[in-house]
């Protein structure tokens, strides 16, 4: 069996289609969408507390507004946070 590519070679997948809106934090301007429930598919690990965003609960998608240095895009940056865990964050 062929083995897979890695994920950080694949191009990344597109959001989906819901609008996406502009914040700015201390460390910068962030791109923030959220993900209503229900439309989650996947566990993801949320970086502000570090427990898992289970599937199907409503969420934010974040990503740098302005690609770091060394990526093509900030979408390589994204993460997903529960909405409580993203408005604590300063």
């Amino acid at each position: 069996m062929a083995k897979r590519p890695s994920k950080h070679l694949r191009p990344a997948r597109p959001l989906s289609a819901s609008f996406a809106r502009t914040e700015t934090k201390r460390d910068g301007s962030w791109t923030v969408q959220s993900v209503p429930s229900g439309r989650s598919e996947k566990q993801y690990l949320c970086p502000g507390c570090q427990r898992a965003v289970a599937v199907g609960a409503s969420h934010l998608v974040t990503w740098p507004t302005q690609s770091p240095i060394g990526s093509v895009s900030g979408l390589d940056h994204r993460r997903h946070w529960h909405t409580g865990c993203w408005a604590r964050r300063g």
